[in-house]
């Protein structure tokens, strides 16, 4: 199966969560609308990830995983391409892989994952990348969730 990706944007990435950007002016502008944590025993969690970018050739998808009580922020540190697929829970469990979805997202650009939403792991497409990554943890497995899929290729843009 191939699945196009599309350049990220907020109105398409919405029923996934929330897409931030480098603001247009100056001054401090807020993004934790799409934060969300349904575990009051879960305790925030900061941590740096850095990934290096996808080998040439296309890039298969073949694992997703969700957090299914906590959102999940990703936050460039340095401007950079990475690739975000979702997917939304299936009613019978498991990701919804018939309504994935496979966004570019570009220089400036970051990303919140919905508490339950299903999603690919930090794929880097240029050149290696940090990211800050935000989510609530408590230390049981309902921190995250990880499943086997058929393989997907993404086609980029």
């Amino acid at each position: 199966m191939e699945l196009p990706a599309t350049p990220l944007t907020a109105q398409g990435f919405a029923s996934f969560g929330d897409v931030f950007a480098v603001p247009a002016s100056p001054g401090r502008h807020y993004a934790e609308a799409a934060l969300a944590n349904a575990r009051p025993g879960a305790q925030p969690s900061l941590s740096v990830a850095l990934r290096d970018p996808a080998p040439p050739g296309p890039i298969v998808a073949r694992v997703m995983e969700r957090h299914a009580f906590s959102s999940q922020s990703f936050v460039p540190m340095a401007p950079g391409r990475f690739l975000v697929l979702v997917a939304p829970h299936a009613a019978g469990g498991g990701p919804d892989m018939a309504q994935a979805r496979a966004f570019v997202a570009g220089p400036g650009q970051g990303v919140t994952y919905g508490a339950d939403v299903w999603h690919h792991g930090m794929t880097v497409l240029d050149a290696p990348l940090a990211f800050g990554v935000f989510m609530w943890r408590d230390g049981s497995a309902g921190d995250e969730e990880f499943v086997d899929i058929a393989p997907l290729t993404i086609r980029l843009p």
